[in-house]
């Protein structure tokens, strides 16, 4: 969507000329793409011609399921990337987190009015942080005004310089670590008065998640979201640095590399990441949980109704028009579609996941690169192909 939600915050603005890496050769999926999904596919190669090493993508439609790759996924050896490749797909895990907390309120465990302070006590503290006046519900729709550790220079330094990165990529970061390191700092804006996106707020709701239940927000996910709806394909790998197969490689520039070169980041230690961007999944199951979702298969309508209440976001000069609900973005495309969703960053990995309001046309992409690509025009030649 157009507002990039994600962990790579100072990556995925590098701005790095498309020649800096080699072209690599478009798939020649044409002969198989309906008519419908022509413009998606030219969006992808698009993207790959903009210098993104590869794309893969699946949109499902009244007319059926719809797959398209371009581009490589392995520099390497030249490796195309695949229709099923499995990938790191950061923020969008989210609108998972939510749910698992809209689902504990549908049974009457919390409420999105309690306060942090009464789940987390002690937790929310120092330098003007009160987690006595901020709700859980602000914490979901990211106006809590609560430091975003990821704006923090010294974690940026460790986690997303070249050589921070590649010295610490297998470190492991504790959830109350991450809160730490935002509550060194003033928070943002009183709760309440305005939206910025943290990942310190859904670092929280996942320790409020295991608070309510005793158990952790990725064991919760697995139990009410993924076994249900047999997402064979998405994991939350805590500490594990592999991406399990079938995948491509992930790859990344770093703003103070001096040589630009592109990196090959797959392997890193997801826990910086936590319950704000930890999870791996395919454009398959994406579809298939937002489809659900927006499909009411996951929450009561009342909880439905509760996430899809949206808070403007600040959006650029020419921007389309953007809400922020519990973790679902609302967004009107050029042709007047409304469609919801999440887009997702980490290292290496750029993802969007976007339904109509429906859930009866999903598309979900990745592209195996955080420097460049164009994801919103994929999204528009997908559901406003011209």
């Amino acid at each position: 969507m157009s507002v990039r939600t994600g962990l790579v915050g100072v990556a995925v603005m590098a701005s790095v000329t498309a020649g800096a890496l080699a072209t690599p050769a478009l798939a020649d999926a044409r002969g198989a793409i309906g008519d419908g999904h022509r413009a998606t596919q030219r969006a992808m190669d698009a993207a790959v011609a903009a210098g993104v090493p590869g794309v893969t993508g699946q949109a499902t439609d009244k007319s059926g399921t719809w797959k398209g790759t371009s581009g490589l996924g392995d520099l390497r050896t030249d490796t195309p990337r695949g229709d099923q490749d499995r990938y790191r797909v950061g923020s969008i895990t989210k609108t998972f987190v939510a749910t698992v907390l809209l689902q504990l309120e549908a049974e009457g465990r919390l409420s999105l009015d309690d306060t942090v302070d009464h789940w987390l006590p002690g937790v929310v503290t120092g330098h003007g942080h009160d987690g006595r006046k901020i709700t859980v519900r602000q914490l979901l729709n990211h106006t809590s005004g609560i430091y975003n550790v990821t704006e923090d220079k010294g974690f940026q330094q460790t986690v997303f310089s070249r050589d921070g990165f590649l010295r610490h990529r297998y470190d492991t970061w504790s959830p109350g670590k991450l809160v730490q390191v935002a509550m060194a700092h003033k928070p943002d804006f009183a709760p309440g008065t305005s939206w910025n996106y943290s990942n310190t707020n859904y670092v929280l709701a996942g320790m409020i998640v295991k608070e309510v239940t005793g158990h952790s927000y990725a064991d919760e996910i697995r139990h009410r979201i993924i076994e249900p709806l047999h997402l064979r394909a998405t994991s939350l790998p805590g500490t594990t640095v592999t991406v399990p197969r079938p995948a491509s490689r992930a790859y990344s520039k770093f703003p103070d590399d001096p040589d630009k070169k592109t990196y090959d980041v797959t392997e890193l230690n997801p826990s910086l990441a936590s319950s704000a961007g930890e999870m791996i999944s395919d454009s398959a199951d994406l579809n298939r949980f937002y489809s659900a979702l927006l499909g009411g298969r996951l929450l009561p309508a009342a909880q439905l109704a509760e996430m899809k209440k949206t808070v403007p976001v600040p959006t650029g000069k020419g921007e389309p028009e953007v809400g922020y609900g519990l973790a679902l973005m609302r967004q009107k495309l050029s042709c007047g579609k409304e469609i919801w969703g999440h887009s997702g960053g980490i290292h290496g990995s750029s993802s969007d996941a976007v339904t109509t309001r429906d859930g009866r046309h999903t598309l979900s992409f990745n592209f195996n690169g955080d420097w460049t690509g164009d994801s919103q025009s994929v999204i528009e030649a997908e559901f406003c192909p011209k």
